[in-house]
């Protein structure tokens, strides 16, 4: 499902951070091989090259980079370099402030993580911002976004397949009843959403389909301009299908007039070690156009080839 190459052989972490340190010497600097080392390196060599670099050169990996590149290059490779629990805890606090504020970015990170890549992210928050992620969630969001968000955050939910075919019976008559009532921040809504393994949520959400006729998405469309209305159907289809939803958010991303550049670059890397792949199909199949070719008509430069990278297009 992930689309990060490595090569077979891969340089000793040492190696790695020496022939980063030379891309930064001299007059310019070497984004080619910069993209050529980390663009091919899993999280877990990435850390031990930031540890090495630190060690070496008294000089934190990330800040080096931050001197040497700019704009959505910099972005990009400093959001991939940074292990993933601190990038998504960076993504979230970033989410809540004022001109960067996304009740989105912080359901995606709630309902696309696994249930200890949560715990984990909540972990690097607490130690990169001295308080809680939940804290800082209800303290910027209100009404139904702040009562879906906190539950969605502070979750760890069941990770295992098993399924209660009668408590899936009985959820979907419960949201059914519920989204009848127009309900749709209710309190039940809320609880199943925020606790059911999603395995067990699958089976309620297909049995909600075979008893009331239509799937739950169609059920929330009563008013496609309601903002709340969208938000719950985001968080479903995350939990869920969650290739379908970055699939819109690239697809809205690349084809607005004016790229969005950072739901561009957060998209993929968060998802270029997990799912990109069938990201890629799911865009595929609804655009008929391959995402690197859209990725290559909308951006360029070092920008579009470490993209082009992490998406997994082209030799190594």
């Amino acid at each position: 499902m992930a689309t990060l190459k490595v090569p077979a052989h891969v340089p000793p972490p040492s190696e790695d951070a020496e022939q980063l340190h030379k891309a930064f010497a001299g007059w310019g600097t070497n984004e080619e091989l910069i993209i050529t080392i980390l663009a091919h390196r899993n999280a877990s060599q990435r850390n031990l090259i930031r540890q090495v670099y630190k060690e070496a050169y008294g000089e934190d990996l990330l800040k080096a980079l931050d001197k040497e590149l700019s704009s959505d290059f910099e972005r990009c490779i400093l959001l991939w370099t940074l292990d993933p629990a601190d990038r998504d805890a960076y993504l979230a606090n970033e989410s809540t402030k004022r001109f960067t504020s996304s009740n989105w970015v912080l359901m995606e990170i709630a309902c696309t993580r696994s249930p200890h890549d949560l715990f984990k992210v909540r972990q690097a928050y607490h130690t990169l911002y001295k308080k809680s992620l939940e804290e800082d969630v209800a303290y910027h969001t209100t009404g139904d976004y702040r009562k879906l968000l906190v539950p969605l955050v502070t979750a760890y939910r069941y990770h295992g397949e098993e399924v209660n075919m009668t408590l899936a019976k009985s959820e979907a008559k419960i949201l059914n009843q519920k989204i009848s009532d127009k309900a749709y921040a209710d309190d039940e809504i809320v609880r199943i959403l925020t606790t059911r393994s999603k395995a067990q949520l699958n089976a309620t959400l297909n049995h909600y389909n075979n008893s009331y006729g239509n799937a739950i998405n169609k059920s929330l469309k009563v008013d496609p301009e309601d903002e709340f209305l969208k938000f719950l159907r985001a968080t479903i289809k995350c939990l869920t299908l969650p290739e379908k939803h970055f699939e819109k958010v690239l697809r809205q991303a690349i084809n607005k007039i004016g790229t969005d550049e950072w739901a561009l670059t957060r998209v993929v890397t968060t998802r270029a070690e997990v799912d990109m792949a069938r990201i890629k199909e799911e865009y595929h199949r609804r655009n008929s156009v391959p995402l690197d070719r859209a990725i290559a008509g909308d951006t360029s430069g070092d920008y579009e080839k470490m993209l082009q990278a992490l998406i997994g297009h082209g030799d190594l």
